[in-house]
């Protein structure tokens, strides 16, 4: 009798995903840093309280922080461009995580308390500074062209995490403890994703042990800069006078500075509005302070997903600059109708959906300036995003300026003509144009 033999059946490797667990643990990251950054907003009143400060001079310490911000951004995304990510995002947690326990800190009673909280503030957002710069390094290195979108939009979704976090947690440990255990936990929490960054990441896929081949090769495939080996390659860096001179560098980087006075709005003042403005109590001015912050997380994803599919079936002149434009127009008639509205309750609702269309755009500013600028990545994307915090600087001194002399109406319809703004400076973008000569071809579509 003769036995039948059943074929043996080879199963394929499993492609891994590595990529998308980094990115994951970098929206932790994100969010980390934007609780320390916004947590000074809830805890703000507190703080002028115990310290005598008005709100011009509580103005002051938050715009401490984005000056600090600012300033070192093309430094911290040079650094990454020289000696990676890993390292760099590393450094960075433990930087803020010191300035933010050094800020709860300040003696009671302090002379010179003002001096102090900006000082603090400034060097918290010197150390923050590295963040996103060097995290668009990471998406440069780690993945490819065609899910730039959503692996942006998964990033900066941490920001309205981190954001939205804030008004319940910090306003908690407010009530029950006190505004200085709230920097405390912060600091912990940085110290402790950062340490677990330090250990899971790698600066590319080739070094990381637990890349497949096959995730390997989808990976280096859809790369602009070129395939990674563990070995590394000779980097060349843009030239500042390249940057300088580009004319699509200049224009993503004036219309990210109209999007971070918008946003800085929120971040910063959008609390104080609701609670000294439109009168709400500590409790529900914590709720609907959350609305734009969670606005924000949800239409960062969906914005970064519908930018790449936009851009499969168009190219990246629409899915990135396209979509950005019209998203970034939307959210200025939201801010100036939010705050044309009487009811606070559906006027934070309103001004929530500004925020919302707003971050629709986000994916499209990092995705842009990582195919822009290949392995500069880091130094370009760190010069645009500069103008943002430039933008939120001047917002967090110029919003209550503009509010005292004109109103708070007065202050969201300037953020509103900046939107006009951001949104025609998007129309000057060419996504294809690289900075590198060598950096990869331009973009090509599928065929269908």
């Amino acid at each position: 009798m003769s036995i039948r033999q059943s074929p043996i059946e080879i199963t394929p490797p499993r492609t891994t995903q590595v990529r998308w667990l980094l990115v994951l643990w970098i929206f932790v990251l994100s969010a980390i840093a934007f609780l320390d950054r916004v947590n000074i907003s809830i805890a703000g009143p507190s703080i002028a309280a115990a310290y005598h400060l008005s709100n011009v001079q509580l103005g002051s310490i938050f715009s401490a922080l984005l000056w600090g911000y600012a300033i070192f951004q093309t430094v911290g995304g040079r650094l990454a461009d020289r000696i990676g990510p890993r390292r760099v995002l590393a450094g960075g947690v433990v930087w803020w995580g010191v300035f933010t326990a050094l800020t709860a800190a300040a003696p009671s009673g302090l002379r010179m308390a003002l001096v102090w909280f900006i000082a603090m503030r400034f060097l918290l957002g010197a150390g923050e500074a590295v963040m996103f710069p060097a995290s668009n390094q990471f998406v440069s290195r780690w993945i490819p062209a065609q899910e730039r979108g959503l692996a942006n939009g998964l990033i900066f979704a941490g920001v309205g995490a981190g954001a939205g976090l804030s008004p319940p947690l910090i306003s908690y440990l407010l009530l029950h403890y006190g505004w200085r255990t709230s920097f405390w936990i912060c600091a912990l929490a940085g110290l402790v994703v950062g340490f677990v960054w330090y250990v899971t990441s790698r600066d590319t896929p080739a070094e990381h042990h637990r890349v497949s081949a096959s995730e390997l090769a989808l990976i280096n495939a859809g790369l602009t800069l070129g395939p990674q080996t563990p070995q590394g390659r000779a980097k060349k860096l843009v030239s500042w006078s390249r940057v300088l001179t580009s004319k699509d560098v200049i224009a993503v980087t004036l219309s990210y500075f109209c999007f971070g006075y918008v946003a800085w709005i929120f971040f910063s003042w959008f609390y104080i509005y609701l609670a000294q403005v439109r009168g709400l109590n500590l409790k529900a001015s914590a709720f609907y302070a959350m609305l734009p912050a969670i606005a924000m997380a949800v239409f960062c994803i969906l914005g970064g997903k519908l930018s790449d599919g936009l851009t499969r079936l168009h190219g990246p002149r629409v899915g990135r600059c396209i979509l950005a434009s019209i998203a970034v127009l939307i959210a200025g008639v939201f801010v100036a109708s939010g705050a044309l509205v009487e009811n606070a309750r559906v006027a934070s609702i309103v001004l929530a959906s500004g925020a919302g269309a707003l971050y629709v755009s986000q994916s499209s500013f990092w995705s842009v300036t990582a195919n822009l600028a290949g392995d500069s990545s880091g130094s370009v994307s760190g010069f645009m995003n500069m103008g943002a915090q430039i933008g939120g600087a001047v917002t967090a001194q110029l919003t209550p300026w503009i509010a005292r002399e004109f109103g708070w109406t007065a202050s969201f319809l300037v953020a509103a003509a900046l939107c006009v703004l951001g949104s025609a400076a998007w129309l000057l973008v060419d996504p294809e144009r690289s900075l590198v000569s060598n950096a990869g071809a331009r973009f090509e579509r599928p065929s269908r």
